[in-house]
Parts: C-alpha cells; structure tokens; sequence
C-alpha cells in the first residue's frame, strides 16, 4: 500500500493552471453575459496571437464557446464559459484553495512539516 501524498494536489488541472487561461476563466467566470474578443483581450493584458492560442485551447477542453459573428458590418466575436468550464473552474479553485491553506500553515509553522507527516529518522 502506498503512502498518501497530502501534497500531490491532484485536482491542479493543467489546463487551466496556466497564467493566461486562468485570467481568461476569472475574467469568464466574473461576467455572465459573453465577453467580446477585445474586452478579453484587454482585462488579461494579452495580445491577439496570444489570447487566440489561449482560448483554442480552453474552447478544445470545452471550457469555452466562442461566436463569431458580426455587429452591424463589423466582425465581433465573443467567448462565454461553458457550464463545464465553469464547474471545473470551481473544483479547480477548491483545489487551489487548499494548496494556499497548506501552505500558510506549513509557512505559521516554520518547519515546514505538516502535523501529519511521520517524524524524520535520525541518520
């Protein structure tokens, strides 16, 4: 039987445990209506190139529906999460959540050992 790993931290999703695309998903996540390509682009500081990569990749996890359409004469494409997107951007919080609180009482602690980890042996 193997040990548990308290600090594996298994729910960190490797899609959205990237800086860009977890912008994207607050910035998602904080608007309930679809947020226009420029806005996005904007609220995360990212290029076109950039955040077009970024939301190929969440829209591929089916994260995130994106719309092209037109307003008036003028191209307009908007992103929205998707009920799963939104779902595994809430579990994946959790997670992160429970990363900082191990982490601040690792850091209170100023050993770095959690309660639970057997004591070391002595070489």
């Amino acid at each position: 039987m193997s040990k548990p790993a308290p600090y594996a931290y298994d729910g960190l999703d490797r899609v959205l445990h990237e800086r860009a695309r977890l912008s994207l998903l607050t910035s998602l996540a904080a608007h309930p209506k679809p947020l226009a390509f420029s806005d996005l682009k904007q609220l995360c500081g990212l290029t076109d190139g950039n955040l077009s990569r970024h939301l190929g990749v969440l829209e591929e996890a089916g994260l995130v529906e994106i719309h092209k359409g037109y307003e008036g004469r003028r191209p307009l494409t908007t992103c929205r999460l998707t009920p799963t997107g939104r779902q595994r951007f809430v579990d994946y919080l959790a997670v992160l959540e429970r990363v900082v609180r191990d982490a601040a009482e690792a850091a209170r602690r100023g050993d770095g050992r959690n309660d639970a980890d057997p004591e070391p042996v002595p070489a």
